[in-house]
């Protein structure tokens, strides 16, 4: 198979989709890996390494597109992408749909086989997801005490106070990966932490595996509302899997908090879960909102890349090499992770949590699978 890495187009996104030694297995395994030039320098890789692991260098992304059968990214294409999309090509990137119809449809339009790594799922973990919402979850909380500070419009409180200062209070809404993360370097940074979620055994093992200054609080309207008043930072880090992320913090919430507080809304990808959220960009991260800061930076990992390119990378070249090995169809019938994963194929929706977002129709993707191998159609 031809696999083709391009450069990415996302403001300050410095990951890039492969490592060398990704190529270099694909390569071993008689595969065709072309990679776009510079595309990994930003991430310690320079073009040397990729000619020596086999990948074959292009100039430009038109020429990856042009030539591959399986774009292999780390965010989804942008509108300057779309017209590069060829019908029955394989799409391996985070997409985020929920929240984005236009890219949705010319996936449809395209007949783009666009599998995402936020879907795929084994045995209930997500497992291309996970290493990123660690890094999501340590970065938040550092970049919410930076955008605490006077200067850059914040209250000016430090987050793990000082002698005879009581340190800040941060609120972590949700008990997954992300939050997890968050709670920890919040708490190690010295802040009360206030961890929000839904699921008991979730919260229980924060209780369980973190500092005393810790506390969990079931989530509700209710307890947002009383808690919102009392905190400095607000880490949103709800994520149901394919699905628009619930909005928990309305704009009347607002009210509740205090001036200069800084909401950090990791859950921008899938729509984000404060009203009040829209996506912003590493050159202009924060925005504020009735005297409320709003970082929703949709790419926070992308601005450290040495760490999050490797560890993503590691994660997805071996539902990659499977493909690869396998063609995606087959794949997906040996591997229920990466079949999981498949939201678009053949100008269908397969992904139903995608199709409810945008009330579009659903297709099971086993009947479509069925259908090709039935008929000997293509995808």
């Amino acid at each position: 198979m031809k696999i083709g890495i391009p450069k990415e187009m996302k403001s300050k996104e410095y990951r890039v989709g492969m490592i060398p030694s990704g190529v270099r297995l694909l390569v071993e395994s008689g595969h065709d890996v072309y990679i776009q030039k510079n595309a990994g320098e930003k991430s310690g890789f320079p073009n040397s390494e990729y000619k020596q692991a086999g990948a074959v260098i292009l100039e430009d992304s038109k020429e990856i597109f042009e030539n591959c059968e399986m774009i292999v990214k780390v965010k989804e294409p942008l509108p300057e992408e779309y017209d590069l999309l060829k019908s029955g090509q394989i799409l391996f990137t985070f997409l985020h749909l929920a929240p984005n119809k236009k890219l949705t449809e010319i996936l449809l339009e395209k007949k783009v086989t666009a599998i995402g790594y936020e879907t795929v799922e084994d045995n209930g973990r997500l497992p291309l997801l996970s290493p990123m919402s660690q890094i999501a979850g340590r970065v938040a909380p550092m970049v919410a005490s930076y955008f605490l500070s006077m200067h850059n419009k914040g209250m000016g409180t430090l987050i793990g106070g000082s002698t005879g200062i009581l340190p800040s209070k941060v609120l972590v809404i949700g008990s997954g990966t992300v939050a997890k993360n968050a709670t920890k370097i919040a708490s190690g940074m010295g802040a009360d932490v206030i961890v929000m979620g839904r699921n008991p055994h979730s919260m229980k093992s924060i209780e369980e595996s973190m500092s005393a200054n810790v506390s969990t609080l079931y989530s509700n309207a209710y307890n947002m509302e009383k808690v919102l008043p009392l905190v400095d930072i607000v880490i949103c880090a709800v994520y149901v899997t394919g699905e628009k992320t619930p909005q928990l913090i309305t704009k009347k919430m607002l009210s509740y908090c205090k001036k200069g507080a800084v909401l950090v809304d990791v859950a921008i990808d899938q729509g984000g879960c404060i009203e009040t959220s829209r996506p912003t960009t590493h050159d202009d991260p924060v925005f504020e909102v009735d005297g409320v800061l709003h970082y929703c930076v949709a790419n926070i990992p992308g601005d450290y890349p040495l760490t999050a390119t490797q560890a993503l990378s590691n994660a997805t070249i071996p539902y990659i090499k499977k493909m690869a090995d396998m063609g995606w169809k087959n794949a997906c019938l040996k591997d229920e992770a990466i079949y999981s994963g498949v939201n678009v194929a053949g100008g269908f929706v397969t992904d139903e949590a995608v199709a409810n977002a945008h009330k579009m129709d659903y297709h099971m993707l086993k009947d479509i699978l069925y259908h090709c191998t039935e008929f000997g159609d293509t995808l």
